[in-house]
């Protein structure tokens, strides 16, 4: 049931007898100190009055704030309904990115030495779709067109470690732990050209950048990148040892070059 709201004008012009009938139509339970006093009847009356309104405002819904807080619920969830998840890269190789939405592979990016100038390829499916003069132009047609819904639908199924991937994946740790690189399907160090690893129905092998027709086998990758990594004594007239002493005593090597003055003498002994 609801009560009207006396101001504070109205209740000083009703008698205390009003008063008192007014305080129990409104339910007010708040001790009067004086009873005998009409103020004191005001006063209790307009603070309960007060505080019913204060109540009664807090408690009333924000019409503008409620409707803001359903169209923030709204948006948030069209996005995560619309968003696609962040699309994960798997380096290969310095030349072969592979780009995958969890597990399921959506695109990749690879180099073809055959073009002049657009040398990057989007591929999908086995399939070129985009082509590009640097790699970041074709990451960013992958991530526009992937998240628009436009990046046609990778129809089989696969893996990031497929045989091919897992070859150069090898290949590509073991030449980190030397600083070497992988370009243009060679290895590298400090921009010389050191040869080629592979693997060819199961079996290692290398190639040194003097000889790239003679394929050396060996029995892993990091054999092969390793063997890379020991200069080819063969062209070379002088002796090893005479190649280092002249360089420095015996006592003065380092662990790392005494190691590599083994390794070339098992090579010549071999």
């Amino acid at each position: 049931m609801t009560y009207p709201t006396y101001s504070q004008q109205q209740l000083q012009l009703k008698s205390i007898a009003r008063l008192k009938q007014i305080y129990s139509e409104i339910g007010c339970t708040v001790e009067v100190n004086d009873k005998r006093c009409k103020d004191a009847w005001i006063s209790v009356i307009a603070d309960y009055q007060a505080s019913k309104i204060q109540k009664v405002t807090l408690a009333a819904p924000d019409n503008q704030a409620l409707a803001q807080a359903e169209l923030d619920s709204y948006i948030a969830h069209q996005t995560q309904v619309v968003a696609p998840e962040p699309l994960r890269i798997v380096e290969i190789s310095f030349d072969h990115h592979e780009y995958y939405a969890g597990n399921q592979l959506v695109a990749s990016i690879s180099h073809d030495d055959n073009h002049l100038t657009q040398r990057w390829v989007v591929m999908v499916n086995d399939k070129e779709i985009f082509r590009a003069n640097t790699p970041m132009r074709c990451h960013r047609f992958i991530c526009t067109h992937y998240k628009d819904g436009s990046l046609p639908v990778q129809e089989k199924e696969a893996t990031p470690c497929t045989t091919g991937n897992k070859i150069m994946a090898q290949i590509f740790n073991e030449c980190e732990k030397f600083g070497f690189e992988i370009l243009n399907e060679g290895i590298y160090q400090n921009d010389e050209k050191l040869g080629e690893v592979g693997q060819t129905d199961g079996g290692w092998w290398f190639t040194r950048a003097a000889d790239e027709t003679q394929r050396v086998p060996c029995d892993s990758a990091m054999e092969a990148v390793q063997s890379l990594s020991i200069v080819d004594v063969s062209t070379d007239d002088k002796s090893i040892f005479d190649e280092y002493f002249l360089e420095q005593p015996l006592e003065q090597l380092t662990g790392d070059k005494l190691q590599r003055l083994l390794e070339k003498a098992e090579l010549v002994t071999a």
